[in-house]
Formats: structure tokens, sequence, C-alpha cells
């Protein structure tokens, strides 16, 4: 399965090593999990990787996003892009919206409550589901399950 993870759960990830997100980090190591990114999220993980609240310094900061680049792809924009997608209510979260597109994710794992609220939308329908860690890892268990049936 292709994704895109959100800032928030990079963090979970590789920060606070929530177990929500240990499912995900063996799908990674498996390879049945490929995470994409591009600049403006590096660029946005390195930002909110400074928070105080995460009591980071600048080495610890730098660790975490040495080990996000160690298992992600760089999909960065070859054209000028025009998808079609809803507009997102924090216009931060849209560049997640766009990655998903130009890297043909089937999934967008976030905690984000106005991103999971998109997914039930129904104007512009995404061609990728918005999940949550736990819903994420049950469908990659499930696709795991189908391909060795």
């Amino acid at each position: 399965m292709r994704a895109v993870l959100d800032t928030n759960i990079v963090i979970d990830l590789l920060h606070f090593a929530d177990p929500q997100t240990l499912p995900l980090q063996q799908a990674i190591a498996r390879g049945t999990l490929h995470c994409f990114t591009d600049r403006p999220c590096l660029a946005e993980l390195q930002r909110v990787s400074g928070y105080p609240q995460f009591g980071l310094d600048a080495v610890a900061q730098a660790l975490l996003l040495d080990g996000y680049r160690s298992f992600v792809t760089r999909c960065e924009p070859e054209v000028v892009e025009d998808y079609r997608l809803p507009r997102c209510r924090d216009a931060d979260d849209q560049k997640f919206l766009i990655l998903g597109m130009r890297c043909r994710a089937d999934l967008l794992i976030t905690r984000d409550r106005r991103l999971l609220q998109l997914a039930c939308q129904r104007r512009l329908p995404l061609p990728f589901a918005i999940v949550t860690a736990s819903l994420a890892a049950g469908l990659i268990a499930e696709g795991q399950t189908a391909s060795i049936a």
C-alpha cells in the first residue's frame, strides 16, 4: 500500500512510539507500506519537531528527520499541479491531499479531526482513504491477507 503520513502521525511514530502506530512501523519494515513525502511536508515536520512541547534538542530533531527520511520516498511535482480536491479548513493540511494525489496514495494516515472529516464529504471524493493509524493497520492487514490467499 502507498501512504502519506500526516505530521502528527510521524511524530507519534518516531518520537512518542505510540502503540497505535506500531503496526504501521512493522508494515514499513516489511515493505508492505510505502510512504511518500515532499519538500513542504518535510519542512512542516522540521518546524513542528522544534516545538517546545516535544522537548527535542537540535540533535534529537535531526535524528527524527533522518529516521523519517530513511523510510519515505520523495515525490516532488514534475509539472504544474491542478488537482480537483476538496479544500481543507486548515490550509496547512492541503499539502497532504496534494501529495496523496501526486504519489497515487491508497491512504492518508492522520489523527487530524478536520482531515478525517474530509473523508466523509461527497462533493469531491478522493481516490485515497483518509484514516487513523488504527484503521490503516486493519486495512494493511487485510491487504496482506488478500495477497496471501
